[in-house]
């Protein structure tokens, strides 16, 4: 029996595999059909667990993993459908129509110059920004009713996630409404007139300091922490010390700072995301990205199981990141972003499927970049 024969008998086992699949999602939907009727659940712990007990018992010890995988994921695929037949009448999320035109409030982390306020002109260009020291204090203002919007950046292409972003993303009820890229060109500033000879010290946001740590390894400074470039900017101006900050251009020139070097960057094409948020939800026209953080059980392959959803919704993950739970034994929440539209059928079945079966999902927003 040569190769030939050997995929030939391999194609003739698909065939059967596919016939019986195709039977077994067929009789899922009437299982689909008898459970709405009678008010039940889609998800039976005990049932499935009696079909993995069951089919580890039937194959050989080597192949009992192996064989648990694919029942387990027959079943996932099997629960998929169960629920786009539970949801097969739900409508669209409720949203407003996202209007960037006009005057707004727009809360705004830092002050003039900083990279946030280079983000908020680009999403709001007719609105004048409303400043705030703490970027606790911007999702505080939009939760609040004090602004119509707040800006603040997620991640950078150089040193990763702004954690305080992600920290306050999980606290604060809000939307994302839209986002956009800046292009951080750090430069390394002092107050005029300053004697370069005596810096020893330079101050920044963490994520700056991080961004440019090649620089200041190189040249022997200590780093000092800041709310924000821009008021890191702001304090340097104000001080007597010899002390040096990193912040944009545009800051440096509104504070009357001296510029030393340009560019200090680690990496030569370095770009911050922000975030455009506000307490409803805002539909931009042609909106394609949803972003969502939620919660899979401490159980093997949940990750995994969770992960098959999108695959039989036919949607595109597009990132995923953990980020640990404060005081908790190492529990994590997962930050999903994927291609999709809360105005496709598909997309919503899918929010209200995890919605449903998870013990902890939040939806941030569907929107696009401008």
């Amino acid at each position: 029996m040569d190769l030939n024969d050997l995929r030939m008998q391999i194609n003739e086992i698909d065939e059967q595999i596919l016939d019986l699949f195709v039977r077994r999602m067929n009789v899922c939907y009437d299982v689909a059909e008898y459970k709405i009727k009678n008010d039940l659940p889609v998800f039976h712990a005990d049932r499935e667990q009696q079909i993995i007990d069951r089919v580890r018992k039937e194959v050989s010890d080597d192949m009992a993993n192996s064989a648990e995988v694919l029942f387990t994921n027959i079943m996932d695929i099997s629960k998929c459908k169960q629920f786009q037949r539970f949801f097969a009448n739900e409508s669209e999320i409720a949203y407003i129509p996202l209007d960037l035109t006009g005057s707004h409030k727009v809360a705004v982390p830092g002050t003039i110059g900083s990279y946030s306020h280079v983000a908020a002109k680009h999403f709001l260009p007719e609105s004048s920004p409303v400043f705030y020291e703490l970027f606790a204090e911007v999702f505080e203002a939009v939760a609040n009713g004090n602004a119509d919007f707040g800006v603040v950046p997620i991640v950078n292409s150089t040193a990763g996630t702004v954690s305080q972003t992600y920290e306050l993303m999980n606290k604060y009820d809000f939307k994302i409404c839209a986002s956009n890229k800046v292009a951080a060109n750090h430069c390394f500033v002092v107050k005029h007139g300053t004697d370069i000879s005596r810096i020893k010290e330079v101050y920044s946001h963490e994520q700056a300091l991080a961004q440019c740590s090649n620089y200041i390894e190189s040249h022997g400074y200590k780093t000092h922490t800041y709310e924000n470039t821009a008021l890191a900017a702001c304090f340097v101006s104000e001080s007597s010390n010899p002390i040096a900050a990193i912040c944009s251009e545009e800051c440096a020139n509104h504070f009357g700072l001296d510029i030393i070097d340009y560019g200090i960057a680690n990496a030569e094409s370095n770009f911050t995301k922000f975030i455009l948020i506000s307490k409803e939800m805002r539909l931009a026209e042609g909106a394609d990205i949803i972003s969502v953080v939620l919660s899979v059980p401490h159980q093997r392959s949940s990750l995994y199981r969770m992960l098959t959803k999108f695959s039989v919704s036919g949607l595109n993950l597009t990132k995923i990141e953990s980020r640990p739970i404060a005081n908790t034994d190492f529990d994590v929440l997962f930050y999903l972003d994927f291609e999709g539209s809360i105005k496709s059928p598909d997309v919503v079945k899918l929010i209200r499927e995890l919605e449903t079966e998870l013990s902890y999902f939040k939806f941030l927003g569907n929107y696009k970049e401008l």
